[in-house]
């Protein structure tokens, strides 16, 4: 069993939208870095792990959500209009595809700060495009 955190993230929806919190209180606390990713239909994100790094993604579907730990992959599917949350520890790569008709949404977190001249990442392809 991979060592991956993965949940459902309540979505509270009405004539106006969605809204749903990406992180929880308790882990907000610990991130040193927040980022929103936009992914265009068909296109990759991710493909690479962090060797020090906890990222937690929260993501909201339709996508594809690859992940490897060792020689284990596992494949998840974040249906359209709903929001999953993956905590990946340092070591596992990732990936997320839309495999949706329009863009997709990304919340990243890390709870280190990100640091341009010695960044946390190792390419890794898990999903081509």
């Amino acid at each position: 069993m991979l060592s991956i955190e993965a949940e459902s993230v309540l979505l509270h929806r009405d004539s106006r939208g969605s809204v749903f919190e990406p992180l929880d209180p308790e882990r907000l606390r610990s991130q040193r870095n927040v980022h929103v990713v936009i992914t265009e239909p068909g296109h990759v994100r991710g493909n690479h792990y962090h060797t020090r790094e906890t990222e937690v993604l929260t993501v909201q579907g339709p996508a594809l959500v690859r992940l490897r730990e060792g020689q284990k992959v596992r494949d998840i599917i974040v249906s359209e209009g709903t929001v999953s949350r993956f905590i990946v520890p340092p070591g596992v790569a990732h990936a997320i595809q839309n495999i949706g008709s329009r863009p997709t949404l990304l919340v990243a977190f890390r709870d280190r700060a990100y640091d341009p001249a010695s960044p946390d990442v190792v390419r890794e392809v898990l999903i081509g495009e």
